[in-house]
């Protein structure tokens, strides 16, 4: 167990091995920190190179190399979790399904378009990226097992789709 920074206990992660998703920024940037705080090797991705520059410069903790990824096309996750296979000898102990992509803008103004972008960076990805994940999560170090957080929206209630 490892303290926090309020005095209690909490778990550790040293040794484990994680992968998250849209991790130069927000909720992907807050992960990456925390699970790296708590001693996992972290390896995030953007599909943004200069972003993912800034992250690498910001947080000398990840796991190198980082990887420039856009998971809406499926031979980036191939590639990326080919990385992250070789990064990690094979195993994986945490995947976290965070990118994502909203569309701003009232639902009868959005096109067929719009909406298989949308599903293809929040769902399908996920799936394809859990399935290429399945052979590096079965060699996890953690007794328990691999885990799977999915994440994969960024859309609040209060705007997604509005005027619908």
């Amino acid at each position: 167990m490892s303290a926090t920074a309020g005095g209690g206990e909490r778990w550790s992660l040293a040794g484990a091995t994680a992968l998250v998703t849209g991790g130069s920024k927000g909720i992907g940037h807050a992960i990456v920190e925390e699970l790296a705080w708590f001693g996992a090797r972290v390896h995030t991705c953007s599909r943004n190179a200069a972003e993912l520059e800034e992250c690498r410069r910001r947080r000398k903790f990840l796991a190198p190399p980082l990887s420039v990824c856009d998971v809406a096309v499926r031979a980036d996750r191939e590639k990326l979790m080919g990385t992250v296979r070789d990064t990690f000898a094979g195993k994986l102990d945490i995947l976290v399904n965070n990118a994502a992509q909203v569309v701003v803008k009232p639902a009868v103004e959005c096109t067929a378009e719009d909406y298989s972008g949308l599903m293809v960076t929040n769902l399908e990805s996920c799936f394809h990226l859990s399935q290429l994940a399945h052979p590096l999560l079965r060699n996890s170090a953690i007794a328990s097992g691999g885990s799977i957080v999915h994440i994969s929206s960024i859309a609040k209630a209060t705007w997604a789709f509005q005027g619908s």
